[in-house]
């Protein structure tokens, strides 16, 4: 057995081999989220710990188990769990909130819990996730939902279900705790011992518990959506209206509550059931007090992350197409040492034209040199001996079609090699519409 150290568990690394597909979701929810206005803010990966504390709560699973905490010289930080807190804290600090609102960012980031690795979940994650403050219209709640689905609509993912629900304002659930803890009165002794601390904190938090006994008695509670206010119940009928108008399906799903405590009112998740158990890729809603609660002023605020991993493996389910690998355009093989210069110095003018070259660097002999540009899958080789370096000519082989063109090594080398690129390339995409019975 290897005695190599391993990564630590509950967590994955991305090769090369894999990279094309986080490339492919990275650059569609890029260009989705500016096509919506959205703007990209780097954060930083850790934050003092009462950030989460205050932002998230003390009695989600989150900040009570699942957070990476560490004192340095009496001050604790902790790793981020998630994206929002972190964000909203930089608008606030960096005086986003005082410019024209409503302000839009988007973020890329990795994320870290301590919970039980499992299928598109680990303890660093990666998530992707839109931030939207200053709109209290339910016209952006509906907007926002909009960004996720053209994502997964782009990225091709099928048997994804739209579930959303209304968790009311403050006003509302005071009078929803009072029906939540009348109800779970009756089974104190039976829930979880976490479960029976938030009884009197915060009741709608039994609600998301994990343990299969607080999710069976959890079935039969109170539903929210009976104790909405009017503001809140009209909120929720506009908010529908729109994804109605824009044809979006969705259910109403009154169990979506949310882990978080700086949720109001609207909550929605995308749910597949094509990685094993009910999967969430993508959930989020509204939040309208966080900002307040850090110390700003009373801003209204929404957003939703979409964990990628979850994303990625969903797509692999699905048979999803991803962005081709990136691979070699070029192998230059030098038949002996005098001719290494040469093909560094070929290989060194097309990359700083942006081409992917390659050239020689383990000694190898010629016939090794073919295998591993066969390997490598390039598109062309260039093979320099004494006779090229001598004319200054030599011949560039099409792997795929096996044709030897002649290409000047000279001044106008970069300008040769990208003729005979093109011009591969037009004739393949002729051949492909001759044999396209639409074209």
């Amino acid at each position: 057995m290897a005695n190599y150290l391993k990564r630590p568990n509950g967590t994955e690394d991305v090769t090369p081999k894999n990279i094309h597909k986080w490339l492919t979701v990275e650059k569609v929810v890029r260009e989705t989220a500016e096509c919506f206005g959205f703007s990209e803010i780097r954060v930083p990966t850790f934050e003092t710990t009462e950030l989460f504390q205050r932002s998230v709560g003390e009695t989600t699973d989150v900040v009570q188990k699942e957070m990476y905490s560490v004192t340095a010289k009496e001050t604790v930080y902790t790793l981020r769990p998630e994206g929002t807190a972190g964000t909203i804290r930089a608008m606030l600090q960096n005086g986003m909130l005082a410019e024209a609102l409503p302000q839009k960012v988007f973020y890329i980031l990795s994320c870290f819990r301590h919970e039980r690795p499992q299928a598109g979940r680990l303890r660093e994650f990666h998530q992707f996730g839109i931030e939207m403050a200053g709109s209290a219209s339910p016209y952006a709640d509906a907007d926002v939902i909009m960004v996720a689905k053209q994502i997964l609509d782009t990225l091709g993912l099928k048997n994804i279900s739209l579930h959303i629900n209304s968790i009311g304002c403050p006003k509302c659930r005071s009078k929803y705790f009072d029906a939540l803890r009348t109800y779970f009165s009756d089974y104190t002794e039976t829930l979880c011992e976490t479960c029976q601390g938030r009884m009197q904190r915060n009741p709608m938090r039994i609600l998301d518990c994990k343990s299969p006994i607080c999710k069976e008695i959890a079935a039969n509670a109170p539903k929210i959506t009976d104790f909405l206010c009017e503001e809140c119940r009209e909120h929720f009928a506009t908010f529908r209206g729109a994804l109605d108008a824009m044809g979006v399906e969705y259910i109403v799903d009154p169990t979506i509550v949310r882990g978080l405590d700086y949720y109001t009112k609207t909550v929605f998740e995308f749910i597949t059931t094509d990685i094993g158990a009910q999967g969430t890729v993508c959930a989020g809603g509204r939040y309208d007090g966080l900002i307040e609660q850090l110390g700003g002023q009373a801003v209204p605020a929404l957003g939703f992350g979409m964990g990628l991993e979850r994303l990625i493996l969903t797509m692999e389910h699905q048979g999803c197409e991803f962005l081709e690998p990136s691979r070699c355009e070029l192998y230059i093989a030098p038949m002996d040492e005098a001719a290494r210069p040469e093909a560094m110095r070929l290989a060194m003018t097309l990359r700083q034209s942006g081409s992917r070259v390659e050239y020689d660097l383990a000694n190898r002999t010629f016939k090794a040199q073919m295998k591993y540009a066969d390997k490598l899958g390039a598109d062309y080789l260039l093979v320099l001996g004494s006779d090229e370096l001598a004319t200054k000519q030599a011949k560039l082989k099409n792997m795929k079609t096996g044709e030897q063109i002649p290409i000047s090594l000279g001044d106008d080398f970069e300008d040769a090699y990208n003729d005979i690129v093109l011009a591969d390339m037009f004739r393949d995409e002729t051949l492909e519409n001759l044999l396209d019975p639409r074209s």
